[in-house]
């Protein structure tokens, strides 16, 4: 079933008789990052699975929750917990959430994940803001966008170059340069999951002139980018995704979360001071 302008509705209007709260920001939490909305003031929590026709997460490490209030002077609309491609459900549903945020007025995403480092410069714990992506399901014809067009959500084309608002990226450097933080930079690539890569499709991908490798973020981004928002992406490199491993080398899920879990203190720090600085400049 393709998402439709009615199911987007329904759920908005849902979230609207709730709380008086009007979102500008909209933030989706990664893999082991659901502390991370634990900041928001005034909040309003709302189980997804009370939302009209909100898609479930199955996933661990994803509460399933939309947080509504205000996160370091600026109102945001915070998903714990985000549905994934690999869950088996329609590609236009998956980011179903950035549809509601863009329902709701909101104009800038800010985007987290969990990813596997494919550059051997970066190391476990480190972030790693987007620069750009590689698309891989999208290029096989699983696109968000895929089916008729709505004009009212956004264009048939829309344009991907600098879909990573370069001022957000340069905000986000000036903010971990403040805090003292170690801030790598590189390019995504979204693949389907939900098995992990194997040794040789690193390989491709690290040919590819990918950084970091991950089963989220694109579908949503691409819609975001359809919507008309700035986006800004961050990456936390939980592991390493090693093209030529060792024998024995194994990588499990709990192991994905402890390691998303150590970065959560400093991820926080760096997302206040982004949305601060957001919140001043407008």
């Amino acid at each position: 079933m393709t998402l439709t302008r009615a199911h987007i509705d329904a759920a908005a209007d849902a979230l609207q008789a709730v709380t008086a709260v009007r979102p500008r920001l909209g933030l989706i939490l990664g893999s082991g990052l659901n502390s991370l909305a634990d900041g928001i003031e005034a909040a309003h929590v709302v189980p997804q699975e009370t939302i009209p026709g909100w898609p479930r997460s199955t996933v661990p490490g994803h509460a399933g929750r939309v947080v509504l209030g205000r996160l370091a002077g600026e109102t945001v609309f915070a998903l714990q917990g985000r549905t994934h491609y690999y869950e088996g459900y329609d590609i236009t549903w998956v980011p179903f959430g950035v549809r509601v945020m863009q329902r709701l007025g909101v104009d800038t995403l800010i985007v987290t994940n969990a990813a596997g480092g494919i550059n051997a410069d970066f190391r476990p714990g480190d972030i790693m803001v987007i620069r750009d992506h590689i698309n891989l399901p999208g290029l096989a014809g699983a696109n968000p966008l895929r089916g008729e067009n709505d004009p009212e959500l956004g264009p048939r084309f829309p344009d991907m170059i600098d879909v990573y608002d370069p001022d957000l990226r340069r905000l986000a450097h000036r903010a971990a340069g403040n805090l003292n933080l170690r801030l790598q930079e590189g390019v995504y690539a979204f693949v389907g999951g939900p098995s992990y890569e194997t040794p040789a499709e690193l390989r491709l991908l690290r040919a590819a002139g990918a950084d970091a490798v991950g089963m989220s973020t694109v579908p949503e981004v691409v819609v975001a980018r359809h919507a008309g928002m700035r986006v800004l992406g961050l990456s936390s490199i939980t592991n390493m995704a090693v093209p030529d491993p060792v024998p024995g080398t194994h990588i499990d899920h709990e192991e994905v979360l402890a390691a998303g879990r150590d970065v959560v203190p400093r991820l926080t720090a760096l997302l206040q001071a982004i949305i601060a600085d957001q919140a001043h400049a407008s």
